[in-house]
């Protein structure tokens, strides 16, 4: 069919780009979609008439769409559209039990459901092409493996096994279900039980497992801090600088210099102050606020980061590959070198700093009215902590002498963080209190208590600060039609609504808003629940019910916040997004055209994409030290009994969370007391069918610690009762007078404020 120039959509496209253009990929699709059939690539040749030069680059381009999922070839050799052939394209997700699922690119596609004998040929992570066999028992598409489009491992670390003069590696990652045999001429220098690095030379088939060979070996299993490497190397979390990156960082001085300074606004006399936590290392942002007669006005200082990390430089290109800092218990991975990180970008005391400042003015009530942006140089007067604002605040006779001066300007902060407060509950903001905790080492980097953190006044001032500056900024750069990352932060979605409906009944609440409920919605429940012994684990239920948040070029507001305009300006330090808006600001602060701006709104899909995947990544590496450190704790104490709190329920047992050590295991249904449980769906609870005897949520229990185990980071509890020794539970339909913590990482408080 020789027309196929006049008939291809993208011709004109192919014509500009190439001196031989050949059928686009659309046309490609579309006719063979028309014909009905597979064909082959002698066929297509035929099909559109081509020869030479041409037929070699069409050859080419099929090669191209084999590789990219978009056809498929069957046993004949013959091609065949993805979506016209039964098939889904997508990214395999592991199960630790052995089967997995397909996650298909389409959005709007179910997950197929892959038995663990399809799984042998994948991995976690692969992307792959599934036939759609049909439907289980539970109305679940079924898949089988028609391709592998993409292998996502190149290398595993894991746990290195010698077993009968065998080698193989168990990885930490649970959602890999194959052992990676090794022989004995790729071991390496590893031992038995040590944690290595493996590089896959082949991966599994049908009727293979992968091979591999250590390529690293990190040490004992048990050494201090190894839960920490492992999790930095499972997650594939950047944590080696390029040398490139290193020398630029080095090569901006331990001083900011004086050339520097010039052009800049000079606020080095006007009280700045640093509020944070104690273990802080980086300080990227300082507050001053002043009463006026119309209100208030607060300066919110950003270390400018921009002024030293050049746009495509080596140090910009390993700060947007890690696109966040990573926070473990006593260990940071940061998204810059420390030269910059804790040294020259840090807002210290007493030093010369470069900022982007954010100027506000508010009036009586917190509403924000006017802001203005531009480059500064500041001096720190002082680093404080949160303890120390909220003593001084609280109780004025403490305030040491020294900080004399500081006096007016932290209770000017505090009386317009009473206002933004109130401007903060008419929006209809969400408050969540959580509970978060800390793990406490000893000198041997063994935990020696889990404890409890509590956000106090300064918290929320620096909270309330930062979120104004934020917002602030979102509405400066959208008046400009800067292209921009915005945090979104969607509602909740439906079905996670239905199951959040369906627990708050249980309890006789409800929650208002019908079929779209708004931030208010959630704020009147939370208010309605303050004080009930309940309120922790309702809190809790209700935040799993909202979707996260991510950064997106599109402006969709901020549900949590109850805003309309949202993006992230106060951490250039650690978020890579606030680096962008850096950028942005000094752009329009140079009166330049969003047009000549670096980034386009295409290049903003991307970096977004980026930068909310690495989020992703950090919450998941830092949630698995979490909980090995935790089932690591609880290793010692076998055999032991705790009080603890129902935070779960499912046909398979309860998951009870311990008081005080916010450790979480599973009281298998097996383990419960002579009867037959059944899961109750509706209820969310276990019923036993001859006993009445009820388990849900926010039931108290006494549970006796049975078995730790750190390869799956699981601990299994069995109940104690308080009458018999065997069980623990509430008959009928009685109520838990009751309710649970829930266990947080290991970070401080300004992190998890700042992370909305």
């Amino acid at each position: 069919m020789n027309d196929w120039r006049d008939r291809d959509p993208k011709f004109s496209a192919e014509q500009g780009s190439y001196a031989e253009p050949v059928p686009s990929r659309q046309l490609v699709l579309e006719d063979m979609a028309a014909e009905g059939r597979p064909m082959t690539r002698e066929e297509l040749v035929e099909y559109y008439a081509l020869a030479g030069d041409a037929a070699e680059a069409f050859d080419h381009r099929l090669r191209a769409m084999l590789r990219d999922g978009q056809l498929l070839e069957n046993r004949r050799g013959a091609l065949g559209p993805i979506d016209k052939m039964d098939l889904v394209r997508g990214r395999v997700q592991g199960h630790r039990d052995g089967f997995g699922f397909l996650l298909p690119d389409d959005a709007e596609g179910d997950d197929v459901f892959l038995s663990p004998r399809q799984m042998r040929q994948v991995m976690h992570g692969d992307r792959a092409v599934v036939h759609v066999t049909g439907r289980d028992s539970r109305g679940r598409r079924e898949g089988r493996i028609a391709e592998v489009l993409e292998r996502a491992n190149d290398t595993v670390i894991g746990r290195f096994v010698e077993e009968d003069g065998m080698y193989h590696v168990v990885p930490d990652n649970t959602r890999i279900g194959h052992e990676i045999r090794v022989p004995a001429n790729a071991r390496g220098d590893a031992h038995n039980e040590q944690i290595v690095t493996v590089r896959i030379t082949q991966p599994p088939s049908k009727r293979a497992q992968p091979i591999g060979e250590v390529v690293e070996v990190l040490g004992d299993r048990m050494a201090p801090g190894m839960e920490i490497e492992v999790a930095i190397r499972s997650h594939g979390i950047p944590h080696e600088w390029p040398q490139e990156a290193l020398d630029q960082a080095r090569a901006c001085g331990d001083e900011v210099a004086e050339a520097d300074k010039q052009s800049r606004v000079d606020l080095r006399d006007q009280p700045f102050v640093t509020i944070d936590g104690a273990d802080a290392r980086d300080f990227d942002d300082a507050v001053y606020a002043k009463k006026t007669p119309r209100g208030f006005k607060l300066w919110v200082a950003i270390a400018d980061v921009s002024h030293y990390v050049d746009q495509d430089s080596p140090l910009d290109a390993e700060a947007q590959r890690r696109a966040t800092s990573v926070y473990f218990p006593d260990h940071v991975v940061p998204m810059l070198p420390e030269a910059l990180s804790n040294g020259l970008c840090s807002l210290n005391p007493e030093v010369d700093r470069l900022a982007i400042v954010c100027e506000m003015r508010l009036d009586r009530s917190g509403e924000l009215k006017s802001s203005k942006f531009y480059s500064a140089v500041i001096r720190s007067h002082a680093r404080l902590l949160y303890e120390q604002v909220a003593d001084w605040l609280e109780n004025p006779e403490n305030l040491p002498k020294r900080y004399e001066s500081l006096k007016t300007p932290l209770n000017d902060l505090h009386a317009l963080y009473d206002a933004m407060r109130l401007q903060r509950r008419d929006r209809g903001a969400i408050e969540f209190e959580t509970q978060a905790t800390r793990i406490i080492f000893n000198e041997d980097r063994k935990i020696a208590r889990i404890v409890p953190t509590e956000r106090n006044v300064a918290h929320k001032i620096i909270e309330e600060c930062m979120i104004a500056a934020n917002v602030a900024t979102t509405k400066h750069l959208t008046r400009k039609r800067m292209p921009m990352l915005y945090r979104v932060h969607a509602g909740p979605a439906a079905d996670a609504l239905e199951d959040l409906r369906a627990f708050l009944a249980e309890r006789g609440l409800a929650l208002p808003g019908g079929n779209d409920p708004d931030a208010a919605d959630y704020a009147r429940l939370l208010e309605q629940v303050e004080g009930r012994a309940d309120a922790n684990l309702i809190q809790t239920v209700m935040l799993r019910s909202l979707q996260r948040a991510v950064y997106t070029p599109h402006n969709e507001g901020h549900f949590g916040l109850a805003l309309d305009h949202y993006a992230h300006f106060t951490s250039p330090i650690r978020r890579y997004p606030d680096l962008l808006v850096h950028r942005a600001i000094k752009h329009v602060e140079k009166r330049r055209r969003p047009k000549t701006f670096g980034y386009d709104n295409a290049a903003m899909e991307q970096l977004g994409q980026i930068c909310s995947e690495a989020e992703q990544r950090a919450d998941d590496a830092t949630r698995d030290v979490d909980d090995w450190l935790k089932c690591e704790y609880m290793s010692d104490s076998l055999g032991q009994t705790f009080d603890g709190t129902v935070t779960g329920v499912t046909g398979f047992g309860l998951f009870v969370e311990l008081d005080g050590i916010f450790a979480t295991g599973l009281v298998h249904v097996s383990s419960l007391s002579s009867d037959f449980y059944h899961f109750d769906a509706q209820s969310r609870c276990l019923r036993g069918e001859h006993s009445g005897r009820v388990y849900r949520l926010a039931d108290k229990m006494k549970v006796r610690v049975a078995r730790v185990d750190l390869d799956e980071r699981k601990i299994d509890f069995e109940p104690v009762d308080r009458d018999d020794g065997k069980s623990a539970g509430s008959r009928g339909r009685k109520k838990s007078s009751r309710g649970g913590n829930s266990g947080g990482k290991s970070r401080s408080n300004k992190r998890r404020a700042k992370r909305s």
